[in-house]
């Protein structure tokens, strides 16, 4: 299979869906996923979406509020591109018809969730990501120009003298092709498949940041991984998410004794910020012995079931009544702040190639990302993303590119004789989760990545003989690529900061730790 398009675009999430209908307005636009089209974060986010619009809120409250979870380390830059064009955005989903919540006087219903200083949140129930999907793919599918390829998984990038002209890819039978383009956007998603408690569907495996990697890309924040900390808890059910927003309306955090705790660790108490209610909710298990849960028997049960239905039927499919029973919660890998690093408008540092959305690393969430930051993030950079790729003197390589403080590259090995190569998927996911999650030590660490670099030149060799052939073998290279250049990035850095935890270091540390810091695969 050889087929050409002027853009191509790797995801359908909100950032993949959104670049594609602007770029279909000055081209043909191929979007390709490994699945079928929507399946992603994206429809699965429950939350909702963020922007100032409120008479009590302004773009530089929402500035502060995501500076302040993002604990001293966001672009500023970025934040500022985020909030002020927010407003602008997301009017033009509810201008497409995305059927978001209302209140009494027909303006859009606003949320608050865990480290907003207002209610700013959008939402359409409990299911505000699968609206958005709706909307986007709705309006793709009556634009001639954009096709889409399903059930294709993108393996490696295309390079000619250095630019990005495409991707191979797989077909569900396992043949070879190439997909060849003026302008290539990843638009791929997170990693959250790399840890074995997480909140993310099986997509969630490091595609778009593995190709770029091995493509000798950058990526940047690595270390920043924020475990959302309330996962439904019950033994042989999924991980599903029990949304922010639930404690936003009120739910509290209870340990077994029906006691709230989290003021015990913040004064914020249950709407602190991410990194630290799941930090809290684990040292409380410590404390206690005994597992904690969200409750809200304390709030309405017919308004706790009406603006919750999807979390309420959850939860009746494991016997729990969400308005009356104490919910068991804990943390889970829930979204990845580093990724493919770029600029404002997307571009990575290969020429050619553009990311938006949770693979790609702008530093608008420095070290913790906001609730609900997330969509917006994916729709706003989405958009710009897909005006730097039409226009090819914005498409090119320029100085302006946000290069981070520090670079480390790193020099391509052989198989370290003292390990062995072979490390299954559950091996993976196991060892990330025990070495480089919500705790992390020196120790463990370094052991994971000795483990983690053996597997990845393991896969490089392999790779490079072309023994890859299937799309699970790539999908375990993938995770072994992310999860080793996550516990490189978090062995490197010495100090603990918003997602990213040292048992050995717990301190934050501005003098010595306050930057950003990006890898490449040295040629």
């Amino acid at each position: 299979m050889s087929l050409r398009s002027d853009f191509l675009v790797l995801g359908s999430g909100i950032a993949g869906l959104r670049a594609a209908l602007r770029l279909a307005e000055h081209g043909s636009v191929l979007l390709v996923t490994k699945r079928a089209i929507g399946t992603s974060n994206t429809a699965q986010a429950q939350g909702g979406i963020t922007a100032a619009i409120g008479e009590d809120d302004s773009p530089a409250l929402h500035a502060s509020d995501t500076e302040h979870a993002g604990a001293g380390l966001c672009d500023e830059a970025a934040v500022a591109v985020l909030v002020n064009e927010a407003p602008k955005d997301v009017s033009e989903l509810l201008a497409w018809g995305a059927r978001f919540d209302r209140d009494a006087s027909g303006r859009p219903s606003l949320a608050r969730e865990a480290a907003h200083t207002v209610r700013r949140v959008l939402h359409a129930s409990d299911a505000t990501g699968r609206e958005i999907v709706r909307t986007l793919t709705e309006r793709c599918s009556s634009v001639s120009s954009l096709t889409s390829l399903p059930d294709h998984l993108a393996t490696d990038l295309l390079l000619e003298d250095g630019c990005c002209v495409g991707v191979r890819v797989l077909a569900p039978d396992g043949t070879a092709g190439e997909i060849r383009a003026r302008a290539t956007l990843l638009a791929t998603g997170g990693a959250g498949q790399v840890y074995r408690e997480t909140t993310n569907p099986e997509v969630a495996t490091g595609d778009g940041i593995a190709m770029a990697y091995r493509a000798g890309g950058r990526v940047a924040d690595m270390e920043f991984v924020q475990f959302h900390p309330t996962a439904l808890a019950v033994p042989g059910a999924p991980r599903i998410l029990m949304s922010e927003a639930l404690r936003g309306e009120g739910a509290r955090l209870v340990n077994a004794a029906g006691e709230p705790f989290m003021t015990r660790y913040d004064p914020a108490g249950d709407l602190a910020p991410r990194d630290i209610v799941a930090r809290g909710i684990v040292r409380e298990q410590e404390r206690t012995g005994a597992a904690v849960a969200l409750s809200l028997a304390h709030l309405a049960p017919d308004v706790v079931r009406a603006r919750f239905p999807t979390l309420t039927r959850a939860c009746a499919g494991v016997g729990l009544d969400l308005a009356c029973d104490p919910i068991p919660v804990g943390p889970a890998a829930h979204y990845l702040m580093g990724g493919v690093e770029t600029d404002l408008w997307g571009r990575t540092s290969i020429p050619g190639l553009f990311a938006a959305g949770e693979v790609a690393c702008t530093g608008v969430h420095g070290a913790n990302r906001l609730a609900s930051n997330s969509l917006l993030e994916g729709l706003v950079f989405g958009a710009r993303a897909a005006e730097a790729m039409r226009d090819p003197d914005r498409a090119a390589a320029s100085a302006d590119f946000r290069a981070s403080d520090r670079l480390t590259r790193d020099e391509p090995s052989r198989v370290p004789h003292h390990q062995d190569p072979v490390l299954e998927t559950g091996e993976v996911r196991d060892l990330m989760w025990r070495a480089a999650g919500l705790f992390r030590e020196a120790g463990p660490l370094a052991a994971a990545v000795d483990r983690l670099d053996a597997a990845f030149a393991a896969f490089q060799q392999a790779a490079g003989q072309g023994e890859v052939r299937t799309p699970e073998a790539w999908r375990h290279g993938n995770l072994v690529t992310a999860g080793r250049l996550i516990a490189r990035a978090a062995l490197r850095r010495r100090e603990s900061r918003g997602g990213h935890y040292r048992t050995d270091f717990p301190s934050r540390d501005d003098l010595h730790w306050k930057f950003h810091a990006a890898e490449e695969l040295a040629s």
